[in-house]
């Protein structure tokens, strides 16, 4: 079993990160993470990062397109949830925005809806105001706006 904080030189870190990268996309971010476990200098990291990019290992817009396709297909989060998601791994607004684009619309509304017409037979509570609230709180939390929400709540 590797350790994970194993100290590489350039060569061995370059031969594993084209590996990780060619087993799944990776952004910038989570190969400077890689590099500061595998202990190498800034100027390494730096290094090794424009050479994945320059090599189409790294490709920061093809990564978020991917990010923001299979969190909402498998893990069904909204687009603020989402937009988090990718600022914490440092990803620069216009690829964030392009990402989000992409999504479909009547998907997204139809994923929202499910979502809360699924949790709308498990809220217990009968006081309107209370439910609507809880729905909200809900859909929220996956990272769906409010005023979206709000409208698909009166539906159900």
């Amino acid at each position: 079993m590797e350790q994970s904080n194993q100290q590489l030189n350039y060569s061995q870190a370059l031969a594993k990160a084209t590996n990780l990268c060619s087993q799944s996309e990776k952004c910038s971010y989570d190969l400077e993470l890689k590099c500061h476990e595998w202990q190498l200098s800034r100027e390494e990291t730096t290094k090794l990062i424009n050479f994945l990019v320059q090599e189409k290992f790294i490709d920061q817009q093809r990564y978020a397109n991917s990010f923001v396709n299979d969190k909402f297909r498998f893990n069904r989060w909204g687009k603020i949830k989402l937009a988090y998601a990718l600022k914490g791994k440092h990803m620069e607004d216009e690829y964030i925005r392009a990402a989000l684009d992409n999504l479909p619309g009547d998907e997204y509304r139809k994923v929202l809806t499910d979502l809360l017409t699924s949790k709308a037979k498990t809220v217990q509570e009968k006081d309107p105001y209370t439910r609507r609230n809880k729905l909200l709180a809900f859909a929220q939390s996956r990272g769906f706006g409010v005023d979206e929400a709000l409208k698909l709540i009166e539906e159900i």
